[in-house]
Parts: structure tokens; sequence; C-alpha cells
């Protein structure tokens, strides 16, 4: 059976003025995460990062720092997926939370801690707590 690798770009987005807030989204599974997506052909991985946070989530942002990878593998009709996903940290700078509804379910902004709480997935974790530690 074939081996696909597959790279994706995203970020954790953050606005600031104010007490620290993280945009996360809720994705097909009723988890909230982070968005993501494929890298097109020709594309970087920052800027795949961005076009997939502004599709998935109507917001604009500037990316200011790498925060790093995950890697996994899945099984789906083509065969074993071995995925690398790379995150940076991304500030908001234009657009409001509007989901592109046919992949993700809800966008919104909660709290540091709140968002913590809430994430629905512990490979990616460490991630968000990296990025909190970057956020200026």
């Amino acid at each position: 059976m074939a081996v696909i690798r597959e790279i994706s770009a995203g970020g954790v987005v953050y606005r600031s003025g104010g007490p620290g807030q993280l945009l996360l989204i809720q994705d097909r599974y009723g988890r909230w995460t982070l968005p993501k997506g494929k890298v097109e052909p020709g594309e970087t991985v920052e800027e795949a990062a961005l076009r997939e946070i502004r599709e998935e989530t109507g917001i604009q942002g500037r990316i200011l720092d790498k925060i790093g990878e995950t890697s996994y593998s899945y099984q789906d009709y083509r065969g074993t997926v071995d995925k690398t996903v790379h995150y940076y940290l991304v500030e908001a700078v234009d657009g409001q939370p509007k989901p592109q509804m046919s992949e993700v379910r809800d966008v919104r902004w909660f709290s540091v801690d709140d968002g913590l709480a809430r994430f629905g997935y512990d490979n990616t974790l460490s991630i968000v707590n990296r990025a909190i530690a970057m956020m200026p």
C-alpha cells in the first residue's frame, strides 16, 4: 500500500489589546483546534498558513514567528498518509470570524485559559502552549 507524504500549515492566531485571545476553529468532529490546511503547489508553508487561516476563519493575519511542527500518520482511501503540519504565531490584523462552512463548524475568539480548557487535540496542545509563551 502507498505511503503519501502530506505537508500542511496553519497557525495560532491571537489578538492583543487587553487580555490576550486565541482564535480557534471547531472542526467537523466537534473539537476546538487550530486552523490549518494543505500546502498547494507553488506555495510556501508561510503563504499556505496565512491562506488557510483566512479561508477557514475570515481573519487576515501576519506571521510573527515559527512555533514548530507536528507529525502524525493516518489511513484513508489512498493508503497511509504521513502528515507534517508547520505552525506559526500569527497576529490578527483584520477581519471578523466567519467559518468556512464546508470545512469548519464554528470559529470563535477565546481567552487564553478558556481556549486551553476547550482545546481538543493533545498532540497539538504543546504548539498552543509554546505560542502562548511567545506572544508579545
